[in-house]
């Protein structure tokens, strides 16, 4: 177990031959070296693979050793092992900078004092990218006696570049923080001992916060320091964001603060931070300001139906004064009286009291149109149907003003899908249009034709046209041309805007041409029905425009009148009577209940705004006497809306007639109930 050196040598003596071994115990010795040896070994394998750079300088200032690490940092300079380390740096670094580097050196070689240096930019001569090193040298004795530098050295520069891209995207981050027009705050949500949100924390605000909230100084402090009686609404809001991380966006108004947010709020770091970050928006201009059209436009939708409820009360009260004249009209016109003068005035005064009617009526269309109530009733119609009835209606006019009246129909039946009478209205108000603004003498055409899929109608007049600045509004509402003190039959501007509602309503357009002086055209196009055979043939019919007169009845009805307009029911009863009918006035709504118990009429004609109780409540009453079941019920009334049409209907009446009555139509009524209760 022990080692020995030995020195063995041969002895001569006479004639024997000896050897003489000198030895000693190395066992110690080769100890020690072989831990050298380890050691020396151990110190390679920790030079070679430390992830450090490390070189020595010697004292004659040259690269003695290097392990791999800083040899690949020298890897450009061939056996640079042994050359002088100034020169190798001036191959490497950028004089100044390798200046400095060996200054230190030399420093630290001469006295001994270290040197460290944290972080060393790297500009190499023979790199694109600049790299980042932390080194620190030292003094250290050498095997010759002498003293030397050791190098250690790291390459920090995935480190510094990922330190450089954090400060710079915090500097973005701060800029945009600062800079954001948004307040934004960071929160902390604070929870009581049963983990319910109770209170938060300002851990951030950017300086838009205190724009938006009013809020100084608020960093470090809670919401409830602000103001002890903050709504826990909010609190709440935050808290289901943290805890469970919920993004969300909503608007809210705060009592405190007096002011509208929209705030989008969401989670930051980790869920155990109950973080909250909060981006919003103070509102509250915006807010009122919506508030304010809203309820702006709430008035208006109030105007909008006090308007409509006042044309309809006004077309109610209009025609009441209207059913009196038109009664008086229709009794001069019984009178057996030749005095042209007389017969000129009743002419003017009917022309006037239909005049009056029209725009009592359109009116009131217009209003219904724009409330959405008119429904179409649309049926296979015959174009030469409705031309015919709208001739008819205008002719009067036609023959006042001495036009002439062409009417143009295709070759071929040609029908559409519509509501006659609202497709009647529609040409009668074209033409009507056509007439008053052309002069007496002047011509009108009407024409009809089929273009592809559509029946196309065209009216054209020689009147005095429509300015060109002008002809882009002409269907808009309450719109008139140019009108002259010797145009005065231009009405209320609501004809060619009811024409165009009615036609969009039919699927159809209607447009306008036109040249100042040389006349108007308006074009309607409504889609056509193709391939369409009616059940039974029809043809166009002449008809007799003039309206002849029901013949006087041999035995007349008992009627009752109702109406507590006094004219309009004694000229009525008076038109009546000389009728050949037996008539009673009553002007409120118990009279006429008891008259009707007692009379035993045929006909009430009743009005429907009465004193006492209204004419629907009459009519109800009527209806519940077994005696007066056959009583024929009529609703003479100013009120034209659909609405008072359909209570007429459920209260009982038979028929619904609107002030000013064609007294015509009247007659018909009762020849029918006279001829039923004849038997014939």
């Amino acid at each position: 177990g022990r080692v020995l050196e030995a020195y063995v040598f041969r002895i001569h003596h006479d004639t024997a031959h000896r050897l003489a071994v000198v030895f000693k115990d190395i066992t110690e010795r080769k100890r020690a070296e072989e831990v050298l040896r380890q050691r020396t070994a151990q110190f390679k394998i920790l030079f070679d693979e430390a992830p450090l750079g490390v070189y020595l300088v010697d004292a004659d200032f040259r690269l003695c050793q290097a392990n791999p690490v800083a040899l690949a940092r020298f890897g450009n300079i061939p056996n640079v092992i042994g050359q002088a380390f100034d020169a190798i740096f001036y191959q490497l670094w950028p004089k100044p900078l390798a200046n400095t580097i060996i200054n230190c050196f030399r420093h630290t070689l001469d006295t001994g004092e270290p040197y460290i240096v944290p972080e060393l930019i790297d500009v190499s001569l023979d790199r694109a990218v600049t790299e980042y090193y932390e080194w620190q040298i030292s003094r250290i004795p050498l095997a010759d006696g002498r003293n030397g530098v050791v190098c250690y050295f790291r390459d920090i520069s995935e480190r510094v570049r990922t330190q450089n891209s954090i400060r710079d995207s915090e500097e973005r981050y701060r800029n945009l923080f600062n800079s954001m027009d948004e307040g934004y705050c960071v929160i902390e949500i604070i929870l009581d001992e049963n983990a319910k949100p109770v209170d938060y924390r300002f851990l951030e605000v950017n300086p838009a916060f205190e724009i938006h909230t009013g809020m100084h100084s608020a960093t470090g402090k809670r919401v409830l320091e602000f103001f002890p009686h903050f709504e826990s609404s909010w609190i709440e809001q935050y808290g289901r964001v943290a805890l469970k991380d919920e993004s969300i966006r909503f608007a809210n108004y705060s009592k405190e603060l007096q002011r509208w947010f929209d705030v989008y709020a969401f989670r930051i770091g980790l869920p155990g931070d109950r973080k909250v970050a909060v981006i919003f928006t103070n509102i509250t201009e915006r807010t009122n300001a919506e508030q304010a059209l809203r309820e702006s436009a709430q008035t208006m939708i109030e105007l909008d139906r006090r308007k409509d409820e006042f044309l309809a009360m006004l077309c109610h009260e209009l025609r009441n004064p209207l059913a009196p004249i038109s009664n008086a009209v229709n009794l001069l016109r019984l009178q057996k009286n030749d005095e042209p003068v007389l017969q000129q005035a009743t002419n003017i005064i009917d022309r006037q009291v239909r005049q009056l009617t029209h725009l009592v009526d359109e009116l009131l269309e217009i209003s219904r149109i724009n409330t959405g109530i008119v429904q179409l009733r649309q049926e296979p119609t015959e174009v030469s149907d409705i031309i015919e009835r709208a001739v008819e209606t205008l002719h009067p006019l036609v023959t006042q003003r001495r036009h002439e009246l062409l009417v143009v129909l295709p070759p071929q039946p040609l029908w559409l899908n519509a509501d006659p009478s609202r497709l009647e209205q529609v040409l009668v108000n074209l033409l009507t249009n056509a007439a008053k603004y052309t002069d007496e003498g002047g011509q009108i055409r009407l024409s009809v034709e089929q273009e592809g899929d559509e029946a196309v109608f065209r009216v054209r007049d020689t009147g005095i046209g429509i300015a060109s600045e002008f002809l882009p509004h002409i269907f808009d509402l309450f719109t008139q041309g140019h009108r002259s003190l010797d145009r005065s039959q231009g009405g209320l501007g609501i004809g060619l805007s009811l024409v165009q509602k009615l036609v969009e309503l039919h699927g159809g357009t209607v447009e306008a041409r036109s040249v100042l002086e040389q006349g108007s055209e308006f074009v309607v196009r409504l889609p056509a029905m193709r391939n369409f055979l009616p059940e039974s043939p029809l043809s166009f019919v002449e008809i007799e425009v003039e309206t002849q007169a029901l013949p006087r009845l041999d035995k007349g009805c008992r009627v009752l009148v109702v109406d507590d307009n006094v004219d309009l029911a004694n000229s009525l009863a008076m038109l009546l009577e000389m009728s050949g009918h037996e008539v009673r006035i009553f002007h409120d709504g118990p009279s006429a209940l008891e008259a009707a118990l007692l009379y035993r009429p045929d006909v009430v004609l009743l009005d429907i705004g009465l004193p006492g109780f209204d004419g629907f409540e009459v009519a109800k009453r009527i209806r519940q006497q077994s005696a007066l079941k056959n009583i024929v019920l009529v609703a003479m009334t100013g009120y034209a809306r659909d609405t008072e049409r359909q209570r007429s209907l459920e209260a009982g009446f038979d028929h619904h007639l609107v002030k000013p009555a064609d007294f015509d139509e009247v007659q018909k009524i009762l020849a029918s109930v006279a001829l039923e209760a004849s038997g014939v």
